[in-house]
């Protein structure tokens, strides 16, 4: 079963080429990216999983979260990125 999770991130080296995560991010079968370093990834991987797909285009001294979503949420967002949301998310 797939999920939608949140992968957010501080990339704390100034000046690096973050193209791989965004690359590797966008190879999940469905993605949304509305804010700057969070993207909402739609896979049937789990939290660890995917996490491991990306970690490779991470270093070491940056830090990420990746967390599932589930349907209590809000926010201030445009309505075409709550129609992704509202498509992906589970009624769990």
């Amino acid at each position: 079963m797939s999920k939608v999770y949140v992968v957010s991130y501080d990339l704390n080296k100034s000046g690096q080429d973050y193209e791989g995560l965004y690359g590797e991010l966008k190879k999940s079968p469905a993605y949304w990216h509305y804010l700057d370093s969070t993207w909402l990834i739609y896979t049937s991987e789990s939290a660890n999983e995917l996490y491991d797909r990306i970690g490779g285009h991470i270093d070491r001294n940056d830090l990420a979260l990746v967390i599932e979503v589930r349907r209590n949420y809000q926010g201030w967002l445009p309505e075409k990125a709550w129609e992704w949301i509202r498509q992906h998310v589970s009624f769990i």
